[in-house]
């Protein structure tokens, strides 16, 4: 952990403890096999079937089971199947950030209640450090705080809900998945030349042009490229110069493992297999119950339900992605009970105004003021930081493959972090020094 000498169990693993030893051993391992032998049709139907047996195991319950519900296909089908009263779902003012009116209409399209939250830019600023004291470690992702806001909305009216967490990880949902499946033409080139055009792009084209990032991806092979969903804020390069003492352990120390033991899978496999073992457990599911459990709720998660898990190994690779669609066999069962328009959206994560916030003065300072303390000194070229900070302030940095805001927040919630837990603790809450 980022705690020295604390240490995480890892799931699907026991130790035994006995005189002095510790041993540590692995009773579970998923196996994706592809070897699912129906037809497309049939592996709907039974999709259908496991996610139907899996919620109501997880509607079992002495008090009310209630449902989260954005605008997207996973919650939504989990809303639909439980037949629950309450859905609960939180957005923001900012128009495309916001998936409440999708939500409702849904939610009305069958007879369903749902409570919105609007949350004021404010009360998410004002509530990092609390949260990142209910996440005991730092999570830089921005929907951690959302999710905070939407358990606490929930936890109003009951104590129980359903949640979607695990299917992209299990069916094939994220949009990056796409990528192995096209561009094979391209592919085709020798490695070496593609590296060279990798290196030459990365050393000598300028950031945003177009064609760059595309160059350099695939002047990598796949385990040099991907190190998990939206984990790679900034590459090793840019991390060593950003921090004072480099940048190590390398990310593909952590990664070299877990691609060592599905080597023989196709390359869409292969990224789910890190995903489960990096992004849905130290980012999708840690916020998911640290979030829940900081409003005392209970989150349940059907698409993680063994049977569910193990449906979805034996599916080929063409009922998981094929590109530009992603979880098709999912998608396939949730039309046969929830609306078209909702079964196929596109996976939009949750959208959070990161990028349009730190362009304000009052949260531009906020920013500021942390990256020119003392305590960022420790960890940072600062430099750097401020510089990043004011270009993208400055519009000079403002389309989605120069925006830094990612990058900016990433550090920001470090040391919103530290500050916390080896600074200066609880923070006033600027209200109550108002006038003072």
């Amino acid at each position: 952990t980022f705690f020295k000498g604390v240490f995480c169990l890892q799931p699907g693993h026991y130790f035994i403890y006995e005189d002095g030893k510790m041993e540590i051993s692995r009773y579970f391992e998923p196996n994706f096999t592809g070897k699912y032998e129906k037809t497309f049709d049939e592996a709907a139907a039974e999709v259908e079937k496991v996610m139907k047996e899996s919620v109501e195991k997880h509607k079992i319950s002495d008090v009310e089971v209630a449902s989260y519900l954005s605008s997207g296909v996973d919650s939504s089908y989990l809303t639909y199947l439980g037949q629950v009263d309450h859905t609960f779902t939180v957005g923001f003012d900012e128009g495309e950030y916001s998936e409440i009116q999708d939500a409702k209409d849904f939610a009305e399209s069958i007879h369903m209640k749902n409570d919105a939250k609007v949350i004021t830019p404010d009360e998410y600023w004002d509530s990092l450090s609390d949260i990142q004291y209910y996440m005991d470690e730092p999570v830089a992702d921005p929907a951690a705080v959302a999710l905070y806001f939407l358990s606490k909305e929930a936890a109003k009216k009951v104590k129980v809900v359903l949640s979607g967490e695990g299917s992209d990880e299990l069916f094939g949902g994220y949009n990056i998945y796409c990528e192995p499946l096209e561009h094979t033409a391209f592919n085709k080139i020798p490695m070496p030349i593609r590296r060279f055009m990798g290196k030459f792009a990365e050393y000598c084209l300028p950031r945003g042009m177009k064609g760059r990032g595309f160059l350099m991806r695939h002047g990598k092979t796949l385990e040099e490229r991907y190190f998990a969903n939206a984990t790679n804020i900034f590459t090793e390069r840019e991390a060593a110069k950003i921090l004072k003492k480099g940048c190590r352990p390398g990310i593909q120390d952590v990664t070299k493992p877990l691609y060592n033991r599905v080597k023989d899978k196709d390359a869409v496999t292969k990224m789910q297999y890190v995903d489960l073992h990096l992004w849905l457990v130290h980012d999708i599911l840690m916020k998911g119950d640290k979030m829940g459990m900081a409003n005392s709720l209970e989150v349940r998660v059907p698409f993680l339900d063994r049977n569910v898990l193990e449906l979805a190994e034996s599916l080929p690779l063409q009922y998981k992605v094929q590109a530009p669609r992603t979880k098709v066999a999912l998608r396939a069962a949730a039309e046969r009970s929830i609306r078209n328009k909702t079964a196929e959206k596109k996976k939009l994560g949750f959208p959070i105004p990161i990028r349009v916030w730190l362009k304000e003065e009052k949260y531009y300072n906020r920013v500021r003021a942390m990256f020119a303390s003392s305590m960022a000194k420790k960890f940072f070229n600062t430099d750097l930081l401020m510089k990043m900070l004011e270009d993208h302030r400055d519009g000079k940095n403002t389309n989605e493959k120069t925006d830094d805001s990612r990058k900016i927040w990433t550090v920001y919630i470090f040391l919103v972090w530290y500050d916390r837990f080896f600074e200066h603790g609880k923070p006033v809450h600027p209200s109550m020094t108002a006038g003072k």
